[in-house]
């Protein structure tokens, strides 16, 4: 039993190694050159390019109130309701990079932490543009993130992040 652990722990870590390769990087603003690597970009707002590491996002719209996506037939029902981003994803990098939804943060006004609802999004996009998706250099993909916030709760702020460790990149809504 003690090997079988040890061997899932090392496999953790080798994939947790694997999956932060070269997200260390964040962008930086004219006026931030030279500051150390763990500091952010500017803020940006709707309809802004704002980078973080290998991707360069633009969120297009937002939209909160909905109770359910997905089709009559197949689809997620909210726990309070779904917030959809459409953000658009740009690899500005030299090689592919992974877009991974799940690593998209959304805060409240008060600072509380919202995290992506990947089963959701499935049925949010039509082609899974947010989920694990390879996006080669260059190229780029428009995709909906969704969040499931409570009722009563307005979005201030989303960060954005090009892998789960990178640090991120403010957008502010509204």
């Amino acid at each position: 039993m003690r090997k079988t652990t040890t061997l899932a722990l090392l496999a953790t870590g080798l994939v947790a190694l694997g999956c932060g390769s070269g997200a260390t990087e964040t962008s930086k603003s004219s006026g931030e050159a030279g500051k150390g690597d763990d500091t952010k970009a500017k803020t940006a707002k709707v309809g802004q390019a704002a980078r973080d590491g290998k991707f360069e996002f633009t969120v297009k719209s937002t939209k909160c109130g909905v109770t359910k996506v997905g089709s009559d037939v197949v689809g997620e029902k909210a726990q309070g309701q779904f917030c959809l981003v459409t953000v658009n994803v740009k690899n500005i990098g030299k090689e592919a990079q992974m877009f991974d939804g799940s690593s998209q943060k959304a805060y409240a006004a008060d600072g509380t932490e919202y995290s992506a609802d990947t089963g959701a999004a499935i049925y949010a996009n039509k082609n899974a543009e947010t989920f694990l998706n390879d996006i080669n250099p260059g190229n780029q993909v428009t995709g909906v993130v969704v969040f499931d916030i409570p009722k009563n709760v307005k979005l201030a702020k989303l960060e954005l992040h090009d892998s789960p460790f990178s640090g991120g990149v403010d957008v502010t809504l509204g």
